[in-house]
């Protein structure tokens, strides 16, 4: 695999650039708060603490969704995470909306993939139901590694405003929350989106995010091509093509919804 890690100079950098393009953000919007979902994972506790130190604890709001799928142990890191930042936050339970889609449309019950998308999106309104109320701008917790192979519900945790950490792969997001502060022990975690009982998000990838790093650094992101980047990494040329199809197929996921051409 390749060293993606940043120096320490660029790793300050990567901070201030950041915290900036928060703030840049929340003066485009004509607002001075924002909310965002904490799950208990990395992505959304380093993106808690570049926005506090961006705008200040008393201008961002967490929210804590649990589901019936949810860890204890996930959802008590995101309170921990709120409450060492000294940051505003609520807990809300899904389940019960989540419930009521189900009621509506029963031919659902069962598919963990749709249901899991639909707790997804039932955050995502949450997120802007209070972000509307309070005048925030809601903040993402997507990093550059889950954009590129589309492992985000779309109009669910793709549904913001901003995504601080777009340009870090995952392995420079821990880099970086070490850095910031964020103990060992979130910096570390399995990550997991739990939209369904005992989901790790390698398990689902299909791969580990060290390899999937490398090989968008070196393959979709870089000039390697499948066999170059298969010596390279010492990865077979099967695993580097099925992430350009992920890349591929995922396309939808990183556009706005296409329209016909006008007509002249």
């Amino acid at each position: 695999m390749i060293d993606l890690r940043f120096s320490e100079a660029e790793l300050a950098q990567r901070r201030d650039h950041i915290t900036a393009f928060i703030r840049e953000q929340v003066d485009a919007a004509g607002v001075e708060e924002v909310v965002l979902g904490l799950s208990g994972g990395i992505d959304s506790t380093i993106t808690a603490y570049l926005a506090v130190d961006a705008l200040g604890a008393e201008n961002v709001h967490g929210l804590v969704l649990p589901a019936t799928v949810s860890s204890g142990e996930n959802m008590s890191d995101a309170e921990r995470v709120a409450q060492d930042l000294e940051m505003s936050y609520d807990v809300i339970e899904i389940e019960p909306i989540v419930d009521s889609l189900l009621a509506a449309y029963p031919e659902a019950e069962g598919d963990h993939e749709a249901v899991g998308n639909a707790r997804a999106r039932v955050r995502a309104v949450l997120n802007y139901l209070v972000a509307n109320h309070e005048g925030r701008l809601v903040l993402g917790t997507g990093n550059r590694s889950e954009a590129a192979v589309g492992y985000f519900t779309k109009y669910g945790d793709g549904a913001v405003d901003c995504h601080p950490i777009a340009n870090l792969y995952k392995a420079q997001v821990r880099q970086l929350a070490r850095y910031v502060g964020v103990p060992d022990d979130l910096a570390e975690k399995t990550p997991t989106a739990e939209l369904w009982a005992d989901q790790t998000d390698e398990d689902e990838l299909g791969i580990s995010y060290d390899t999937l790093d490398s090989i968008l650094a070196t393959h979709i992101d870089g000039p390697l091509s499948v066999a170059a980047t298969s010596r390279e990494l010492e990865v077979e040329e099967e695993t580097v093509e099925e992430v350009r199809e992920m890349y591929e197929r995922s396309a939808h996921k990183r556009q706005v919804p296409p329209g016909p051409e006008p007509l002249n």
